[in-house]
């Protein structure tokens, strides 16, 4: 089985429609996680109101298609599906005992919808001889008949019967397929050589969407099959996917018959279309969108005095004041980014920044400034406000969001500090409190605490990601206010 991403070669007859052959083929294997090749049996003039003319390319350049594929890329799983006459089948037969795929899923197309056959008689017991070259074949109800020359079963019971004796006749496993019998439920069936059966049921769907799903069911299975499911396993996930892509094939509106399924249904609604960031793009945007809060912030007053050493003495300790009601809750909020961390390599991380924070303003009291509550001072506006926003995202219990919501302490002030100490001297009046900012270890916790963010928003659903930016941008205003 492949240890990656499965090369799944479709072997069929094409549908411009898009909704059976190789088209629908490529598109089921896509949507259940291989990658898709194709080599052209037939081509196809129909819509989803019915055929309308084939055109069967010459055997030897068929061949020339499958020994091109086979001679370049590994392939982990085949699907064969329209094979058109004798000659065709002769030379798939021919280069699936050369290649030896690991897995092949046949889908014996026989009879169309409209009963009528698509196979003359050579090409049917060309088709037989075929059989023991297949792991898996999954006819429908006419077809599992015509295999055995008999006629269509009608009830469940009888298309077991059929399905063991298809099975220990040419000794491959059958799909057993009950879509054609009548009932609100849909039962199939995986039958071994030996006789012994998996079942499955589903409710029916009610739909007059139904143009290839035989194509579509088998291709789904291959790829499920060569990334390692069991048979039982495969057939499971591959008839489960069909039927959510069965529920939603009404939206696609595609002809005016026998619609499609739609293939991407669940992969479309789970996984949207927006292109995943990386965490450079995340970097760079997230930064770039608060330009103009960093903008207000070189403007404050506050901030140009604290760079030119002319702030008064006065309104600096009132603001390390504010600072030590800050760190305290602020730490609490680094702990709990710990507590919340999925990766034991990022737990650390926050804890530890928690326990910085607390040392900071313990330095703070040592350096002469009195706790907050101590003096009096009572938290602003804007430090209630800042800590009332860390507390919802703290207590929100997403790590995303409150991992972006700490973020900006740590960038800006590095960002400022590092600006600010270029411009200060020895003896300028704030350079120690210059110096803690433009250490390099408070570089290099940013750059990680940086990291650590972006790559978490990179892979997050888009939906988290834009939750992750608004709180970030809105502690980035917060540290504007305070």
């Amino acid at each position: 089985m492949s240890a990656g991403i499965a090369r799944v070669l479709s072997i069929a007859g094409t549908d411009p429609t898009g909704g059976a052959g190789i088209h629908a083929d490529l598109k089921s294997i896509s949507a259940n996680g291989g990658y898709g090749m194709a080599v052209v049996t037939a081509l196809v003039a129909q819509n989803t109101r019915g055929v309308r003319a084939l055109h069967v390319p010459p055997a030897p350049f068929l061949g020339q298609q499958l020994t091109a594929v086979s001679d370049d890329v590994v392939i982990d799983a085949v699907k064969i599906g329209m094979l058109a006459n004798a000659e065709t089948i002769t030379t798939v037969s021919s280069w699936l005992l050369e290649v030896q795929p690991p897995v092949v899923v046949l889908d014996p197309v026989m009879i169309a919808t409209s009963g009528d056959r698509l196979l003359d008689a050579a090409a049917g017991q060309a088709l037989k001889e075929l059989l023991p070259l297949a792991d898996l074949v999954t006819p429908n109800v006419p077809e599992l008949a015509d295999l055995l020359g008999t006629i269509p079963a009608t009830t469940w019971e009888a298309v077991l019967g059929q399905a063991r004796e298809l099975a220990r006749r040419h000794d491959v496993i059958v799909l057993a397929k009950g879509g054609h019998l009548d009932g609100a439920d849909v039962r199939d069936a995986l039958v071994n050589p030996d006789g012994t059966a998996t079942e499955y049921v589903a409710s029916r769907v009610l739909t007059e969407n139904t143009h290839g799903t035989g194509c579509s069911l088998s291709s789904a299975i291959a790829p499920r099959r060569a990334a390692g499911d069991s048979w039982p396993e495969a057939v499971r996930n591959a008839t489960e996917w069909l039927g959510e892509s069965l529920r939603r094939a009404d939206e696609l509106d595609v002809g005016r018959g026998h619609g499609p399924v739609h293939h991407f249904a669940g992969l479309w609604s789970r996984g949207g279309l927006d292109t995943a960031p990386t965490p450079d793009d995340v970097r760079s945007s997230w930064w770039s969108s608060i330009s103009g809060t960093r903008t207000a912030i070189d403007d404050l007053a506050f901030i140009r005095q604290l760079g030119d050493g002319t702030l008064p003495t006065a309104a600096f300790r009132w603001y390390l004041a504010q600072d030590t009601l800050y760190l305290r809750e602020y730490a609490r909020a680094l702990g709990r980014a710990g507590g919340l961390a999925p990766s034991s390599a990022d737990r650390p991380f926050w804890a530890g920044g928690a326990e910085e924070a607390l040392t900071a303003e313990m330095a703070l009291h040592e350096g002469g400034v009195p706790p907050a509550d101590a003096d009096g001072t009572l938290p602003s506006d804007a430090t209630t406000a800042y800590l009332g926003h860390l507390a919802d995202v703290a207590t929100g219990g997403d790590y995303g969001e409150l991992i972006a919501a700490l973020l900006p302490c740590y960038w800006l002030y590095r960002d400022v500090g590092q600006r600010l100490h270029a411009l200060s001297h020895d003896e300028h009046p704030f350079r120690d409190w210059l110096d803690t900012y433009a250490d390099p270890s408070f570089a290099e916790a940013t750059d990680l605490a940086i990291d650590i963010v972006t790559a978490t928003a990179a892979r997050a659903t888009s939906a988290t990601r834009a939750r992750m930016l608004q709180a970030f941008q809105t502690s980035a205003e917060h540290e504007l206010a305070f």
